[in-house]
């Protein structure tokens, strides 16, 4: 999986939604706060929350004074602490919706029964449909932790094991037309529950 992953996918999300919906699109934020890990991985970078939290709010302060009324910020990283601050941003008046893609109800989407996780099924999926030639499948290696441990990550309160290869779930499950599947019902389930829209397919690249 390349550096950047979670970036790739909101983007295609926030580029799809802004062009069928006519809404404005702000240049993305490459960067998060991103959990501890046993071992240092080339490229990985992390900012802390506060830091994370006053860079937002003071974009959204001032698209605010600029008569922006409503923001829609999404993201694919399921970290507490980064959730944390995105989801305690202050406005004056205007509204803030944050929507973690990876946080979807995926039960029925997925043949691991462990969901989404890291570098797993889902994203590798979504990589292979809007990214095929940054994915290396061959490359792809399954690590499941036990259930104590499974829990312990989604929690966020642990890293990403010594043994890990950088990734935590079953990436060998992932397909191409998996990824066109699981795209759509993330585009479509953010086109209906946020922006209230029809039910409709997201445009044919």
């Amino acid at each position: 999986m390349p550096l950047g992953c979670d970036t790739i996918i909101v983007e295609r999300l926030a580029d799809d939604l802004s062009a069928a919906f006519d809404i404005l699109r702000a240049p993305t934020i490459e960067y998060g706060v991103n959990t501890a890990t046993e071992r240092p991985y080339a490229g990985n970078a992390t900012v802390r929350r506060k830091t994370l939290h006053r860079w937002m709010n003071d974009l959204l302060g001032s698209w605010e004074q600029a008569g922006v009324d409503a923001f829609i910020i999404l993201t694919a990283h399921g970290h507490d602490p980064h959730q944390e601050a995105l989801s305690t941003l202050r406005t004056r008046r205007a509204r803030v919706f944050t929507v973690d893609v990876f946080a979807l109800d995926f039960a029925g989407h997925l043949a691991d029964p462990e969901g989404p996780m890291h570098g797993s099924e889902l994203d590798t999926s979504l990589l292979l449909y809007l990214a095929p030639q940054l994915v290396r499948m061959e490359r792809a290696q399954d690590f499941v932790l036990p259930p104590r441990q499974s829990a312990r990550y989604r929690r966020a309160i642990g890293s990403l094991p010594e043994l890990s290869p950088g990734s935590l779930g079953r990436p060998t499950l992932a397909t191409r037309e998996k990824g066109e599947r699981l795209y759509k019902m993330i585009y479509e389930r953010i086109a209906t529950r946020v922006l209230g829209a029809p039910l409709q397919g997201p445009p044919i690249p």
